[in-house]
Parts: C-alpha cells; structure tokens; sequence
C-alpha cells in the first residue's frame, strides 16, 4: 500500500489494519523516509506538495520493489502480490502496474495524468505500456484531477491488452475516503473499497 501525499497517516495505517482483517498480508513502505518520514496535517497541503517534490522516480520504484521483497521473504511470490495506492501512492500504482511487476493494482484518485510526476511521463503517456490489471477510482468533484482527464486515460487504457477499469463517483472529492478529511464521501467510500477488494480478489488466485 503506498502512502498519500501527506504521507503515512491515520488513514493508510487503518486502511492496513482493514487488509489485514480481509486477510491479507500488507506493507506501506515510507516514501519520506530519506527526509525524515514526515507526515503532515491535512490543513497544510503546502509542506506536503513540497514533499512530493522531493521524490524520485527511480528511488520510488526502489522502495516498491525492497516492499515487494519483504513480501516474498514472508512467504508471498510476486505473481500473488497486489499494490494499492492513495493520492500521489495512486500515481505510482499505475507506474507499477506498467512496469508489470505485480498481479494487479488499485489507484485510489492518483493524480499526474497529463503532468509527469517524480521525473517520470505522465500517466497518459505511460498507458499504452500497461501490463498489469489496474482499477481506478475518481471523484468527480476533484479539484486537482479533472474528469475530462480521466477519461483520456479510460480511452487509452481501454486500448491496451492489460484489464483495466475505471469507476467515477459524482459526489466524490479528492481524498474521498479519508475518514478524517474534510472530503470524505462515506457512500462513495464504502463502494470504492469494495471495488478495490474484489478486483484483488478477481486478479490473485
């Protein structure tokens, strides 16, 4: 599972503890952790925009990989291996499910769709390289992904030989399933983690 913009917070460690009730063996590596881990309020989106600044693609995917690692050793082969990813943790799904490495993954509203993020292409450009099965799931009323994006990207996931999903929630901000954000939209999400947990199930034997 792969932290939020505002880093490893209440949120990410309860979503965890929900895995870990469905069954599921789950680590968040933390992506701060070459600046000291921080993790920021969520009145204070400046110190975690400048945090996300500081990320590497390369070191990203390195700490992904060193994750995927801890999972084998305890007893979890990559091809059994799913990730899950909040905000900026979406965006870096999406990068992992076309590097192929895992048997599928969930963006939860990842953002860079047209702007390249950590150094790396934007996600449209990405797309057609999509080799895992990927799901993700968007607000409408997000101030920082906007909808018409999204369905540039549903477009050219569509046309790749990767199974790939998009699901849109009308009333839905950014960071809709945050219990404790000011944007938390219960209905949307309770059906969003749903939808996270069956196309896990759908995709790992």
């Amino acid at each position: 599972m792969v932290q939020e913009g505002f880093g490893l917070t209440g949120h990410i460690s309860s979503s965890l503890e929900r895995l870990a009730a469905d069954g599921w063996i789950a680590v968040a590596p933390a992506l701060y952790h070459r600046f000291g881990s921080p993790v920021f309020d969520y009145s204070d989106p400046t110190g975690a925009t400048a945090a996300m600044g500081r990320l590497a693609g390369d070191e990203v995917d390195s700490d992904v990989d060193v994750s995927a690692d801890i999972l084998v050793e305890r007893g979890v082969p990559r091809t059994r291996q799913t990730i899950i990813g909040f905000c900026l943790g979406g965006t870096v799904a999406f990068h992992t499910a076309v590097r192929g490495t895992v048997a599928a993954a969930v963006s939860f509203y990842g953002g860079g769709i047209r702007l390249g993020r950590f150094g790396q292409p934007c996600l449209l450009d990405q797309a057609p390289g999509l080799k895992s099965p990927w799901l993700g799931l968007y607000g409408d009323q997000d101030p920082y992904i906007a909808s018409a994006d999204v369905e540039a990207l549903r477009d050219v996931v569509a046309q790749t030989a990767a199974k790939a999903e998009i699901a849109r929630y009308p009333t839905a901000g950014h960071g809709f399933t945050s219990f404790d954000r000011a944007d938390y939209d219960a209905d949307a999400a309770a059906d969003a983690w749903r939808r996270c947990l069956d196309w896990l199930r759908a995709h790992v034997a």
